[in-house]
């Protein structure tokens, strides 16, 4: 195998060597593994986005509101009246 050069950063490094250090392995030991996990991840398929998810949601035409919007602060009286009437 061709040896590899790599430049990190004092914030890499440190990691680097936090992790040499808990798991007492050298540090191409970890790269490897850490190679071999981002190559795993690849395969993965992404989470969806919010978008995606309000989608399949279809709460309908103005959601779970109780009144539209230009008529809030009215609508909001009626439902704090009609809770305390209970």
């Amino acid at each position: 195998m061709p040896p590899h050069c790599v430049r990190f950063d004092d914030e890499a490094e440190a990691a680097l060597v936090l992790v040499c250090d808990a798991t007492h392995s050298s540090r191409s030991e970890v790269l490897r593994r850490g190679v071999v996990a981002l190559a795993k991840d690849l395969g993965r398929k992404p989470p969806p986005l919010p978008f995606e998810i309000y989608r399949k949601l279809d709460l309908g035409l103005g959601g779970y509101a109780r009144a539209p919007a230009r008529r809030a602060k009215s609508a909001l009286a009626a439902l704090i009246r009609r809770k305390h009437l209970r």
